[in-house]
């Protein structure tokens, strides 16, 4: 029987996280998620059906959590629709993500764990899918320059400019990534 307290549930999800983005996917069992969780032995298994629900539910987690609040979205939705705004969104968007080190470590794990594994790349497909169309959706409708193409090559761009910065960050300084997040939106998005 899986058990439904949301508390220590979301608790295990996020132990799960950081053991993803500490010891990869071979590493998540339920012994370590109940060891980095601080609960006794035995409790993660009573929450999961099994490791591919613990996977999924640990990659649906970090989107939850790099998902931007209220006051952000609202924040950016008056600000002046031009490319500078543009250009702040995105480097606000690369500092929350980058921000949530262990998040984005474990999707990459996540993403890995995928290709071996068809049930959560189908999982995985689908949440991509739905956050890409999200992205076209929400700048379709802010009235920032560019169109649905400049939205996707921007995702694709900076997630390897953030997969960059947290695997190896002496690749590049924090300015030199500004000046990349800024040229990018110049070179890609059209008035």
């Amino acid at each position: 029987m899986v058990r439904r307290n949301d508390g220590r549930r979301a608790a295990l999800v996020d132990a799960a996280i950081e053991v993803l983005a500490r010891e990869g996917a071979r590493g998540l069992t339920f012994r370590a998620v109940d060891t980095e969780a601080g609960v006794p032995t035995g409790t993660a298994s009573n929450y999961f059906a099994n490791r591919d629900d613990l996977l999924t539910q640990a990659g649906a987690r970090v989107y939850e959590r790099l998902t931007p609040g209220a006051e952000e979205i609202e924040r950016q939705r008056s600000a002046k629709p031009d490319k500078e705004t543009y250009a702040q969104l995105m480097r606000e968007v690369v500092g929350r993500v980058s921000g949530f080190r262990t998040g984005y470590l474990a999707l990459l794990e996540l993403r890995l764990e995928a290709v071996r594994r068809p049930e959560l790349r189908a999982v995985l497909t689908e949440r991509v899918r739905e956050d890409l169309a999200a992205n076209v959706s929400y700048h379709e409708s802010s009235g920032l320059p560019g169109d649905a193409t400049a939205v996707k090559l921007l995702y694709l761009a900076f997630n390897w400019l953030i997969v960059e910065q947290l695997t190896l960050p002496d690749v590049l300084s924090e300015a030199e990534r500004d000046r990349l997040v800024a040229a990018a939106v110049e070179r890609i998005v059209n008035d």
